[in-house]
């Protein structure tokens, strides 16, 4: 038997994006259900990093505070070590205001503060165990989800004025809706896994960078997080060598790694992301929003994924709380001005990382990894950012703030945490 439920407005996806505009919507008394796909948060997420304009957010919302203390790392510069030297890419400490660094947070622990902060909200609902199986329309219009509790097994029926889709890259309402979005090539996955960190290695996030090779390890205080770049559709292959293939490789590109790579035992600590560059056409349809990778999943290059899907649900929650308030749903108008509104922050931002796909990553990768590197010194615009550091600033910008960062409404804000928080 299927089991009716109501809301006004159902999130799906209990992500950053999804769980920020759950507690901006609740804060604005809007009765809000979010459905979240698994159990608990706790899942191997590699993007645990809280960016600068993010945690600007957090301050205006009243939770800085309470966000510090959760056990976390201050990335505050990128080096990059090239086969003409080593360089520094940008410096967070020339950043406005007063968040000058990305934390490195375990992205369970932020999820859990941000459903700990909405439960404190009488409007707010978290399901958790809930997949989302199908929509329901009326007319041709969205009103709401079905979906299936995991752990009791029994299907329901949830209605809402206005479905959001926060599900990700491989986002099942964005499925439902029968929406494809527009996929712009890449040259490259990703293998990720963690090497033990030492106390003399480099602090904060290390870029090396040579023929054939790319590698980015992210300091998470005793452990390296370390993503390797392969050629696209090159996992099966490159698996079937062992991994030891993998070994050899991380250990000739960086022999200060060596003494530490046979911890990965077997291919299980390894993880693929199947990297994606897509943007759906239309972010909406009548009832339905979808936001963060559900309507535009992000190259990693720059790591900025997870601030443009936080940006989306401010921008969101802003622009619709007022007609829901007053009328419980939206127009197609109200949310083609959320598209409007973020759409081109996101495409300005896809199109610097094909840019740089097309110039460095795909020619790289494309060349033979067991080719002796030309010698050759840094290339001019990492020269210039070496001869005159405050130039270092602008991708430190583009990185931890992005180009249009959103501020939480008023009616959302509460009084500020203590600077010693910050």
């Amino acid at each position: 038997m299927m089991n009716n439920e109501r809301t006004t407005v159902c999130v799906v996806g209990g992500g950053p994006a999804g769980m920020v505009l759950g507690l901006l919507l609740a804060r604005a008394g809007i009765q809000v259900t979010v459905l979240e796909k698994h159990a608990d948060f706790l899942r191997d997420f590699r993007g645990d990093t809280v960016h600068a304009s993010t945690l600007t957010l957090l301050d205006e919302l009243g939770l800085a505070e309470r966000f510090a203390q959760l056990p976390q790392r201050r990335m505050e510069r990128m080096t990059a070590q090239l086969d003409g030297g080593t360089a520094q890419l940008n410096d967070l400490s020339r950043l406005p205001g007063a968040y000058r660094y990305i934390a490195l947070v375990p992205q369970w622990d932020f999820l859990d503060l941000l459903a700990d902060v909405a439960a404190e909200e009488p409007t707010f609902t978290l399901r958790r165990n809930a997949e989302v199986v199908g929509l329901r329309r009326v007319g041709g219009r969205v009103t709401g989800v079905r979906y299936r509790d995991r752990g009791a097994g029994t299907e329901h029926e949830l209605t809402a004025g206005l479905t959001v889709g926060c599900d990700g890259r491989d986002s099942a309402v964005r499925e439902a809706a029968g929406l494809t979005p527009r996929a712009f090539g890449v040259p490259m996955d990703v293998w990720w896994f963690r090497l033990p960190r030492r106390a003399d290695d480099p602090a904060g996030a290390v870029g090396r960078f040579s023929t054939g090779h790319f590698a980015i390890m992210i300091d998470r205080g005793d452990y390296w997080q370390c993503g390797y770049l392969i050629r696209k559709g090159s996992d099966a292959a490159l698996r079937a060598a062992g991994i030891e293939e993998l070994r050899r490789r991380f250990a000739a590109l960086l022999p200060w790694m060596a003494d530490r790579v046979d911890r990965l035992a077997s291919w299980d600590d390894v993880k693929l992301l199947n990297v994606k560059l897509e943007r759906l056409r239309h972010w909406y349809d009548d009832g339905l929003l979808l936001i963060g990778d559900a309507a535009h999943a992000m190259s990693p290059v720059g790591g900025v994924g997870i601030n443009l899907a936080v940006a989306d649900a401010v921008a969101t929650a802003r622009l619709l709380a007022a007609p829901l308030r007053r009328t419980g749903r939206v127009r197609r108008a109200d949310l083609r001005r959320v598209q409007l509104r973020r759409w081109w922050p996101t495409a300005l931002i896809q199109a610097g990382q094909r840019g740089l796909h097309r110039a460095v990553l795909g020619r790289a990768l494309a060349a033979d990894p067991t080719a002796v590197p030309p010698r050759t010194g840094l290339p001019l615009p990492i020269r210039l950012l070496q001869r005159f550091p405050v130039l270092q600033g602008i991708p430190a910008r583009l990185v931890a703030i992005g180009p249009l960062p959103e501020h939480a409404p008023q009616w959302a804000r509460r009084p500020a945490s203590s600077p010693a928080a910050r």
